[in-house]
């Protein structure tokens, strides 16, 4: 079997704990407002390669991985299921650490068996919540979030540990009230293990201007770190309350 992807990183910092080999998945069905990817999109680009060709280039880089392991991103990595089940299958084989970072927009409720094969060698997984509100969600993404919301419950259900991420954006999702909703939805999933607030950036528009793609968001300004440590204070007051609501 072969997989599409977009690159490789051999020492990622950011995409997991330790030091980590970052697997970018070609192809995603979202088309975020603030994506800083928009290369990864394209379902037929990248280039083909087989989960053992990607093992092969992890263990050239194993002996200064040995805190870290295996992280597939993109794109959206669940957008090729068997190839990513079998890409964790053979690191879980190996003992090697597995993330998948994912925006959850492809989980079915009805239909589960794709995604549990995959959540089968998955230790953890870093969940990109993009906006609480439905209505706003489809605004910013093209797409609604109750399936990612339903696979957040599902992940969670399992007992596989989760790590939330939240980028807040200017006048998008930067809302008081819809980030202290946030919180009271995180309060009812069980195996949190860390929540991630990230201040929107526009370092993306060279590449935008690259690929002949308008960007979304030209007059949005970057936001300050002050302003992302503020929002996460408020996503864990919601997170505070919804813990004392659901005793």
């Amino acid at each position: 079997m072969t997989g599409r992807i977009h690159s490789t990183e051999s020492f990622g910092t950011v995409d997991g704990p330790g030091i980590r080999y970052v697997v970018f998945f070609q192809g995603c069905p979202m088309r975020c407002k603030y994506c800083h990817n928009p290369d990864t999109w394209s379902f037929s680009g990248g280039r083909e390669v087989t989960a053992q060709e990607l093992m092969d280039e992890y263990n050239s880089y194993k002996e200064f991985l040995k805190s870290g392991g295996i992280t597939a991103t993109g794109g959206e990595p669940m957008a090729q299921p068997q190839f990513l089940a079998e890409l964790f299958s053979l690191a879980k084989s190996k003992k090697v650490h597995t993330c998948l970072d994912t925006s959850g927009v492809t989980f079915r409720p009805d239909n589960t068996a794709e995604t549990d094969e995959i959540l089968k060698y998955t230790d953890l997984v870093m969940l990109d919540i993009k906006h609480i509100d439905n209505d706003e969600h489809i605004k910013l993404t093209g797409h609604p979030n109750t399936n990612i919301l339903a696979f957040a419950e599902y992940v969670s259900g399992k007992g596989i540990p989760i790590w939330i991420r939240h980028v807040v954006v200017p006048g998008i999702t930067d809302d008081h009230d819809e980030l202290f909703s946030l919180g009271k939805f995180i309060s009812r999933l069980n195996s949190i293990k860390a929540l991630d607030v990230l201040p929107y950036h526009n370092m993306a528009i060279p590449k935008y201007e690259q690929l002949g793609i308008k960007y979304p968001l030209p007059d949005t300004p970057p936001l300050p770190k002050e302003k992302a440590v503020e929002a996460r204070e408020t996503i864990i007051s919601g997170i505070k309350q919804g813990l004392k609501d659901n005793k």
